[in-house]
């Protein structure tokens, strides 16, 4: 699984630190939508699906909550709760959100427009797709 934390540059200040996210620098693709998720209630969660193309990174910008992954092999779960890194996750991955904490702001810069097409939310046609294509993602 190729989703990973990635640190972004810190600038720290007395008047307030600031952090900076660049596509194809900080981020490995071009962004191409911008959205955010917050007011979660307790023991909701958000995801729950994957995308055939989209790639995003997600961050903590206020608050917790914790990303739990998968590739149809096996899960991990990334808790993110600092505003100066955020989680990488590939195009193929099962995604669910989860734990979200008080005031909780979660940023998600995604790779590719809104495609209702692009989702996949039934995780047993997931697992269908992703498991019957080899490691390099042919069938």
């Amino acid at each position: 699984m190729d989703c990973r934390i990635i640190n972004l540059s810190k600038y720290l200040d007395r008047r307030g630190n600031l952090s900076v996210i660049e596509e194809c620098k900080d981020i490995p693709f071009e962004i191409k939508r911008t959205y955010w998720i917050y007011d979660v209630p307790g023991g909701e969660h958000r995801g729950g699906h994957a995308y055939r193309r989209n790639r995003e990174f997600i961050v903590a910008m206020s608050g917790s909550f914790d990303v739990t992954v998968d590739d149809g092999h096996s899960h991990t779960t990334y808790s993110l709760n600092r505003s100066y890194y955020g989680l990488y996750i590939p195009e193929g991955t099962w995604r669910d959100l989860n734990n979200f904490s008080t005031n909780s702001l979660a940023l998600i810069l995604a790779s590719t427009p809104y495609d209702p097409a692009d989702y996949i939310e039934d995780y047993d046609l997931y697992r269908q797709e992703y498991l019957s294509k080899d490691s390099d993602g042919n069938e």
